[in-house]
């Protein structure tokens, strides 16, 4: 039986879960976060393989002015795999409000000075882990500044903000075409024992942190149990009238096939499950059913793990 951590005031689970699997989780945004609480339940080792494609609010500008990755969805991982709450790790989600900050989270902030004075992002990741003391390893699906790019009805789209206020995507990919991940990524997954992909917006979240060069074709070479977790709903407009069906087949379109999906029964419809994925149906949602409810989706991916 898996040795669990304590559980500390605050709700948080501090250290390593003994005897659990070693868990890869990739996407970015607040489903990510979701995926992260998570793992921190049932996991013995946890890393955050996190889209970097952001080209609104603080991470654009950062991204443009400084020529550096975006690192929203990076600061929110880091968020999420604090071991405690504490004044500096609840100022990473801080957004100052006035001046030339305005807009700007601290967090934000924090990686973009730790890559000038280190030089390099996954450094800057590998030292902001160290300071916060975080349970989990940070990185990002590619180095290099991305842009996001998109089919839409046969015309191409650039930008993830532009791209999440469009339907009838076909296809994603990054510019430049050479953006690789890092050889970090690519080990973390060679040793992971379960990789987790979603919940999230499918094309600018999971499929912008699974195109970089490297990452479908290291998870397809893996032995890890390859899980993909259903969203609870259509994203309006990005995925509207999809179900779980439409999004395995966009998944698979990319590159990436999972050998089980975790669907919520009160969620979007499941559609056809293609051959060779097992379906896993079981309570995900919390109270509001908007989001998963981090406690009901460890429970589910520690069984899938096996």
């Amino acid at each position: 039986m898996t040795e669990r951590a304590t559980e500390p005031t605050g709700g948080r689970v501090s250290g390593a879960n003994l005897g659990g699997p070693s868990v890869v989780a990739i996407g970015g945004g607040h489903g990510l976060e979701r995926t992260l609480g998570a793992a921190r339940r049932y996991a013995s080792q946890i890393t955050a393989v996190v889209s970097v494609a952001d080209d609104g609010g603080s991470s654009g500008r950062l991204r443009r002015a400084l020529d550096i990755p975006a690192p929203g969805d990076v600061r929110r991982a880091l968020a999420a795999l604090l071991p405690d709450e504490t004044p500096l790790g609840n100022a990473l989600n801080y957004r100052f409000e006035a001046g030339e900050l305005a807009g700007h989270a601290f967090g934000n902030l924090l990686l973009a000075a730790l890559t000038a004075e280190l030089g390099d992002f996954v450094a800057a990741l590998a030292e902001a882990c160290r300071i916060l003391g975080t349970v989990g390893d940070v990185l990002p699906a590619t180095t290099h500044p991305v842009t996001l790019c998109a089919t839409v009805s046969g015309r191409p789209v650039e930008g993830q903000v532009a791209i999440m206020a469009e339907r009838d995507i076909s296809h994603v990919t990054l510019d430049p075409p050479d953006a690789a991940a890092p050889g970090a990524v690519l080990d973390a997954i060679a040793a992971a024992d379960q990789v987790v992909v979603g919940p999230g917006s499918l094309y600018t979240s999971l499929l912008a942190a699974l195109v970089p060069i490297g990452v479908t074709d290291a998870i397809a070479s893996s032995n890890a149990r390859r899980v993909y977790v259903a969203n609870l709903n259509e994203q309006i407009p990005e995925t509207a009238g999809y179900d779980v069906g439409r999004h395995l087949l966009a998944l698979a379109a990319h590159g990436f096939v999972p050998d089980v999906v975790l669907v919520d029964p009160r969620s979007m419809p499941i559609g056809a499950i293609p051959d060779g994925v097992e379906l896993r149906v079981g309570a995900l949602a919390g109270p509001n059913g908007a989001v998963h409810d981090e406690v009901l989706l460890a429970e589910i991916l520690a069984a899938a793990s096996q």
